[in-house]
């Protein structure tokens, strides 16, 4: 059978029952699409407030312990329930089966399990926010979460310790489809950057994600029983708890940025119109960021009181693991070199994020350095390194993948222009907002206080003003897109051109992806044979 004359996914059934019930890994990603959308606007509403709290230096808004509660809920909602599954639950689970030629996930049955694991510990977080929030920020550090705990910390903590199964499941599923679900002729050697990046993410999930399960864990524990963990008073030790949650959390940070290296690999070289430069070492360094990633966890505890001589090897490992980052941006740079490069809305955010990355990775070079970190520790300078990686870099990529496979999702294009503003605004404000940050921490001015001395008042309302910009920004897609899921013109099954298998499938594709078991025989990134090798630009798609 024709392909085109195949009905597509998102007509097989439009009762809620049709949806709640899927097995269909598009519908699945669209699920987890409306799922972290609605818990973005929840973080951001909460960052809303506590950046106009910060426009004055008197806390005039709100008081300190609601201040606080404001700045954890931000911190636990979009760490957890945004930006570790945005890119490999919406995007990974879309395009994974697509890419490697599969009808579906390995687990379709696990694969819905994990969203309602997903559901059900978000519920439970926000829950634990309507019923008066925790004040002890996302890191749930002890004693604040246990012996001087005051707020709804169980609840939190058992919301994440749930949400940590929707990922592990996930990344078991993206592994076991991946080595076993391939279709002939697809090799390693010609898999897409896309799902190497998610494959290292899923290891990263399966292996590192249970210790954080164990930690929460020992957290309620402890809180509902007599038992001394992390109590000092009990025989428990506190820098225990920063162990094993860095353990974990400091992999975590790949978890949200190797899946947007990857994107950032699918788009540049599409926009560039040239063979990806450097895919062994592009897929190689996405292991070793994964690797060298579960050896850094101590540079969080420079000043925790830790011997001096682990200091000094957590503070070299933090430095090797920009090596196989930086591999990944010489090789990005280098493809566009004499690349025919299209401005489109994707591109965009590719290059923002390839910018605001560079930014936040060589200031953590400054903070992996024992001397600066005890300067800047627990200053605004780390909150705007970790947002320049998080946020510049994450979340650039996140809306650079909804703009790229956009027309692939709803058989529909957008609005170039409108993307293309939204994409400068983000860009814009993003550094507006936090570029002052990081003037703010080196001249000291400490994070997680809801007053400050009236000479930072300067820097913190050029934050401010950039975070206005910024909500524009991001609120911007989310009225084009609207839009154009019902209004915007059909696209074609290719619209940029790119290659890739999801791109040989009508828009939007079938339920079960393609017509036959498809048979790979062209090399990845094969933009030279789609264009020549001809110097003259390409136009842009229409």
């Amino acid at each position: 059978m024709n392909e085109t004359a195949l009905p597509n996914y998102l007509q097989e059934g439009t009762s809620l029952g049709s949806w709640l019930l899927t097995r269909d890994h598009k519908r699945i990603a669209l699920l987890y699409m409306f799922a972290i959308t609605f818990f973005f606007v929840i973080g951001g509403i909460a960052a809303t407030f506590f950046r106009l709290e910060l426009v004055t230096p008197k806390g005039d808004l709100v008081e300190a312990a609601t201040y606080n509660r404001l700045f954890s809920l931000h911190g636990i909602v979009m760490v957890w329930l945004f930006l570790i599954p945005s890119i490999p639950a919406v995007f990974g689970n879309f395009l994974v089966p697509l890419m490697i030629g599969a009808k579906d996930l390995a687990f379709p049955r696990l694969n819905l399990l994990s969203w309602y694991l997903f559901m059900a510990g978000g519920t439970i977080i926000i829950g634990s926010a309507v019923l008066g929030s925790v004040d002890t920020g996302w890191t749930f550090y002890t004693p604040y979460s246990s012996l001087y705990s005051n707020s709804h910390v169980v609840a939190a903590v058992t919301g994440v310790f749930i949400v940590g199964f929707s990922s592990i499941l996930t990344g078991l599923n993206f592994i076991v489809t991946i080595h076993k679900m391939r279709a002939p002729g697809m090799r390693w050697g010609r898999l897409p950057l896309f799902i190497w990046s998610q494959y290292a993410t899923s290891i990263i999930n399966v292996l590192a994600t249970p210790v954080l399960a164990m930690t929460l864990a020992l957290i309620a524990l402890e809180n509902l029983t007599d038992l001394g963990i992390f109590n000092p008073w009990k025989g428990g030790d506190p820098l225990l708890f920063q162990h094993l949650f860095w353990f974990y959390s400091h992999p975590a940070v790949y978890i949200m940025i190797l899946p947007a290296m990857g994107v950032v690999s699918e788009v540049i070289t599409c926009f560039a119109r040239k063979r990806v430069f450097g895919y062994n070492f592009i897929a190689g360094s996405s292991l070793a960021i994964a690797f060298i990633g579960f050896m850094v966890w101590g540079h969080h505890m420079f000043v925790s009181g830790q011997s001096p001589y682990a200091g000094l090897v957590f503070s070299f490992l933090s430095m090797l693991v920009a090596v196989p980052s930086a591999i990944k941006v010489f090789n990005w740079t280098t493809t566009l070199y004499q690349g025919s490069i299209l401005l489109s809305a994707p591109m965009l955010y590719v290059i923002g994020f390839i910018g605001l990355f560079t930014i936040g990775g060589l200031t953590g070079i400054f903070v992996a350095t024992l001397a600066i970190d005890v300067h800047v520790h627990d200053t605004y300078f780390v909150v705007a390194h970790f947002h320049y990686i998080m946020v510049g870099g994450a979340v650039m990529a996140y809306f650079g993948a909804l703009h790229f496979w956009w027309p692939k999702m709803f058989g529909r294009m957008y609005p170039e222009s409108w993307a293309r503003l939204a994409a400068i605004m983000i860009f814009v404000g993003f550094n507006l907002t936090f570029f002052p940050q990081f003037v703010l921490g080196y001249q000291g001015m400490p994070r997680r206080y809801h007053s400050y001395a009236p000479e930072f008042q300067v820097w913190n309302v050029l934050s401010s003003a950039g975070a206005s910009i910024l909500a524009v920004g991001y609120l911007l897609p989310f009225i084009y897109m609207a839009w154009s899921w019902k209004y915007a013109p059909r696209s074609g099954p290719n619209p940029w051109p790119a290659t890739g298998l999801e791109w040989q499938v009508p828009s939007p594709p079938s339920k079960d992806n393609f017509s036959g078991i498809p048979h790979i025989e062209d090399e990845v990134y094969a933009y030279d044979q789609l264009f020549g090798k001809s110097d003259e630009p390409h136009s842009a798609p229409s």
